[in-house]
């Protein structure tokens, strides 16, 4: 699972969440960091309004929460879907010793992304096409 702070960094880059079930997310900065939700529509689901979309929590008398609103939600998204936001520019991804490394093609431009899990991998990687930003475990020829 990617981190809190990559997820930070993905949506404040642009990346954009359209909830669907399956979908995990933390409500960050409310001493549940910890606690990883998945929408589902037996307990966690996605509810339309003319205000916004509201993630409700359905029969879920035990929790405190009854609804928030999708931007309080941080998305983490899952390996596959993090390999789709890649599109064209993923070229594979590779164990490399104790962690593992994606490569793109960008523009002709062969970029390698590290990290110790392959959705930190992915992550990190769609960051780079996201800012273009030479951070933690990307290199560039």
């Amino acid at each position: 699972m990617i981190s809190i702070e990559l997820a930070k960094r993905l949506r404040a880059a642009g990346v954009r969440w359209e909830p669907a079930p399956g979908d995990r997310f933390v409500l960050p900065d409310r001493g549940m960091d910890d606690d990883v939700f998945v929408l589902s529509h037996m307990t966690i689901d996605v509810h339309e309004f003319p205000t916004g979309r509201v993630i409700g929590f359905n029969g879920t008398v035990e929790w405190a929460l009854d609804s928030v609103e999708q931007e309080a939600a941080l998305w983490l998204p899952r390996e596959a879907q993090l390999r789709e936001l890649l599109r064209g520019a993923f070229v594979q991804l590779a164990r490399d010793g104790d962690g593992y490394h994606v490569e793109l093609d960008v523009d002709g431009h062969r970029v390698v992304v590290g990290a110790d899990d392959p959705e930190e991998a992915y992550g990190r990687a769609l960051l780079y096409l996201a800012t273009g930003e030479v951070g933690e475990g990307v290199l560039s020829d």
